[in-house]
């Protein structure tokens, strides 16, 4: 096995339960294994602040010592990396397969310096490593390594994630697009990406309520990121992988699928989810359509002239779901007099 990095410790992260290592590479070898990392993620940040990174492009090339790269991988086995040598070898083993999650700016800086005569490719270069079992604990990870920079918003961090980090090719009854791709050649029916990574932000803030033109952007930024760090402090297991998972099983009746492309629909049920998903994944997908065409009828009585419908879409989806199995089992009437009753 070559050995790119070595770790100097390596210890168990409570918060995100994931593990976490410090080590060190040279310059050669963050060139060459971990630049290309950064291609991992399509939508990376352009490079900011050019007259900063030329004058750490500068010194670089002096002999300065840069800052640590945070990496990334994701381990579904979810193996005991506790012991220095065995996260080494993980880590040395998997290294192509890794993230940047902090330092892209300082790779690319990197980069510009190698072409430079006197640049030294055996110098040092520092790194942290994460190693989780899902994508979720990244994310999370992520957004307090970056909270603060710009223009590396929490809605473009997660972006980021559902698209280079969830593997969509294996659902059996949903594909997802992203616009680019759509651009190209659309696949009918097909889910838009950023839909999804609404879903997503929808799940990990635990609020169906995260986009508001009456807020700046900085400032709803600043929420976003308290209510995912909120987030955190559920007890709850459950993964987004498995959201989708259930979406797509769902999905197997049309009525159902057509229902989870309207986007307010979706981020009320990856809420929601959080509470019921026990009870949901033993659903079939008949009897789920059954269900949202009784949410329809009840959703219908609400007066369209009175309320924002959109909003009143993700809160009564999301209120839908999370009570599934008592509302499911209402007649029509009773639904509409409680959604009278949780909305006055």
């Amino acid at each position: 096995m070559t050995k790119y990095i070595e770790i100097f410790s390596a210890d168990h992260d409570e918060v995100i339960d994931s593990y976490v290592a410090m080590g060190k590479t040279s310059y050669k070898v963050a060139l060459e294994k971990l630049y290309p990392l950064i291609n991992r993620f399509e939508a990376q940040r352009k490079l900011q602040d050019k007259k900063f990174y030329k004058r750490l492009q500068r010194d670089l090339v002096e002999g300065c010592i840069m800052p640590p790269i945070t990496i990334a991988f994701i381990d579904k086995a979810g193996g005991d990396l506790s012991d220095k040598e065995i996260f080494e070898k993980f880590a040395n083993e998997n290294i192509d397969q890794g993230y940047i999650l902090d330092g892209m700016q300082r790779l690319n800086t990197l980069k510009s310096a190698s072409e430079d005569e006197n640049f030294d490719e055996n110098r040092i270069a520092y790194v942290n490593v994460i190693v989780a079992d899902n994508q979720d604990k990244l994310l999370y990870r992520m957004i307090t390594l970056n909270n603060g920079q710009k223009p590396m918003t929490p809605r473009h961090q997660i972006e980021i994630l559902t698209s280079e980090m969830f593997d969509f090719t294996e659902l059996k009854n949903i594909s997802v697009q992203t616009e680019k791709e759509r651009s190209t050649k659309t696949i009918r029916g097909a889910f838009n990406l950023g839909d999804i990574s609404r879903g997503y932000l929808a799940f990990l803030t635990g609020n169906v309520n995260n986009e508001n033109n009456k807020i700046i952007n900085e400032k709803m930024d600043e929420i976003l990121v308290t209510r995912v760090l909120d987030s955190r402090n559920s007890n709850s297991s459950l993964k987004f992988e498995e959201i989708i998972d259930l979406v797509d099983a769902l999905s197997a009746d049309s009525a159902c699928k057509t229902w989870f492309k309207v986007n307010n629909n979706l981020i009320g049920f990856c809420v929601g989810i959080k509470t019921s998903y026990d009870d949901l994944v033993e659903v079939e997908a008949k009897d789920f359509a059954a269900a949202i065409e009784l949410f329809e009828e009840g959703f219908d009585a609400i007066n369209a002239s009175k309320v924002n419908l959109g909003k009143y879409r993700r809160q009564l989806s999301c209120e839908f779901i999370k009570n599934f199995s008592e509302l499911s089992g209402m007649d029509d009437d009773d639904l509409v007099e409680y959604f009278i009753e949780f909305t006055s």
